[in-house]
């Protein structure tokens, strides 16, 4: 029954209906479930990181095995924290896992949790960040020229993108540390500062954007697609079942997340 309902998406009626009884007694049976975590032999591995949310304040940290499509720890939280990642890779560690390098989306301070590995940048989250800034239609000539630097990302080496950035920079500085004034006040804000924002946060993520090139030995991905892909499995599962109890709900995910029944 537990398994049809998450993995067959039937619902509680459906459930119902199936077995003769009444959607109390149902609500029971899928109540009396136990779900366990996976129980994978620790082993060394390049791990990827990151957080869902449904809505404002419920989310689930999950930290994953791309090249195994393993979930090896979730935990519910209200908002992301780096005390959340740090979390949960000290309880993995504690339990034998060892992390040869880390796949993140780019969100600051992230690359602290992993500082003593190798961490790779996602690509996808990165050219987002930058479209967020841009759009996909830059209106200034030096947003379009730094879009379509962007847009080289995934084709690019490190010496190469570097070069292209710092040339940009070049023609484009006092474009970017122009300021304006406010009137009568001493407060003054920089001019266009949407694309500085989007150079800003190339220029920081540089460093990590091309560590799956520095160690091919290690096979490191660099998106986070896997993760990517595993949300909006949890999430179009979870779609079927709208106004679960929050027990319930996080039971689900943890359910989908073992993948247990879906493989």
């Amino acid at each position: 029954m537990w398994n049809k309902y998450v993995w067959k998406k039937q619902s509680l009626a459906d459930l119902s209906e199936e077995t003769g009884h009444s959607h109390v007694w149902v609500r029971k049976q899928l109540d009396s479930v136990l779900i366990s975590k996976p129980d994978i032999v620790p082993h060394p591995v390049v791990i990827g990181t990151d957080t869902t949310f449904w809505g404002q304040s419920y989310g689930v940290c999950v930290f994953r095995i791309p090249a195994e499509k393993e979930n090896i720890w979730w935990q519910e939280v209200e908002r992301e924290l780096m005390a959340h990642y740090h979390y949960g890779r000290k309880i993995l560690e504690d339990r034998g896992w060892t992390f040869l390098a880390a796949v993140v989306d780019g969100r600051r301070g992230l690359t602290t949790v992993f500082n003593d590995i190798p961490v790779q940048i996602c690509h996808f989250h990165q050219m987002k960040t930058v479209t967020k800034y841009l759009t996909k239609r830059p209106e200034t000539l030096a947003g379009q020229e730094l879009r379509a630097i962007m847009l080289q990302l995934p084709q690019s080496n490190e010496k190469a993108f570097t070069k292209l950035l710092a040339d940009w920079k070049k023609d484009w500085c006092g474009f970017i540390t122009e300021k304006t004034h406010v009137t009568g006040t001493k407060h003054w804000y920089y001019t266009h500062k949407k694309v500085r924002g989007a150079y800003m946060s190339l220029e920081r993520n540089l460093p990590y954007l091309f560590t799956y090139l520095k160690y091919p030995e290690l096979n490191i991905p660099n998106t986070t697609n896997s993760l990517d892909g595993s949300f909006s499995h949890l999430k179009a599962k979870l779609g079927v079942h709208r106004g679960m109890r929050k027990d319930r709900r996080y039971k689900m995910i943890s359910e989908i997340l073992s993948g247990r029944g879906g493989k």
